[in-house]
């Protein structure tokens, strides 16, 4: 990681926020830790924090809250912990704007991988960002409109909320308009991550951002299914 990442963890057990925030020191990461949600949300809004660790069940304010008020405001990573390895709550994380969701118990060792895999993302995306000129980092496509600058999403005049990774998906398609980009481009691109055999990553967020557009998968507007190779925006 690089040079004192500041990483902000919320939760309520004592136990995982030493053991977290030992791990973390080893690798150079400043650290600061809440045990409720309205402190960790004054903190951040005048420190600032490049990724959080959000347990969902807190003694102020549930995880999921406390994720979408952050998500008004701020692109870093936001990484949920949860008790319960429930579908339902992974889905409700990752739609509300989390990035990656951990369920305890856990090791240490995998939290910090997944720590540095989404600084990475996060960092490549932001430079990849600042390096385009703002001409660039508009697009407007029948109607759907994308500010790579402000990350500002609509359709049809309407805002589309979407989530820091589902925008840099729909913008990295719309970049590509009217060529097919495989799954694994997009992965490697958006993640920055090596691309590993099953695409279900890719194609879960694709079927979420097409909720949101309310596209049918069938007939779609905008993303279209090209089986066995990707996705492609005409």
């Amino acid at each position: 990681m690089g040079d004192r990442d500041k990483i902000v963890i919320v939760d309520d057990e004592d136990e995982i926020l030493d053991l977290l925030t030992v791990y973390l020191k080893n690798e150079n990461c400043e650290v600061e830790v809440f045990t409720c949600g309205r402190e960790a949300v004054r903190y951040i809004e005048e420190k600032g924090a490049d990724l959080v660790i959000l347990d969902v069940m807190l003694p102020d304010v549930d995880g999921f809250s406390l994720c979408r008020k952050l998500r008004e405001k701020y692109y870093f990573p936001i990484i949920m912990l949860t008790a319960k390895n429930e579908e339902s709550d992974v889905l409700n994380g990752l739609t509300l704007g989390a990035d990656d969701y951990i369920t305890k118990p856990f090791k240490p060792i995998e939290v910090v991988a997944r720590i540095k895999t989404q600084l990475r993302r996060y960092k490549k995306y932001n430079q990849q960002a600042e390096e385009k000129q703002e001409q660039d980092q508009e697009i407007d496509i029948r109607g759907l409109y994308m500010n790579g600058i402000t990350h500002e999403a609509r359709l049809y005049e309407q805002k589309l909320s979407l989530t820091p990774l589902e925008f840099s998906i729909l913008f990295y398609l719309c970049s590509r308009q009217g060529q097919v980009v495989s799954s694994e481009e997009l992965f490697e691109q958006v993640w920055g991550e090596k691309y590993i055999d099953s695409n279900n990553t890719v194609m879960t967020h694709i079927g979420r951002i097409r909720e949101k557009m309310k596209e049918s998968a069938k007939k779609p507007k905008f993303i279209r299914t090209v089986w066995g190779v990707g996705y492609k925006i005409e």
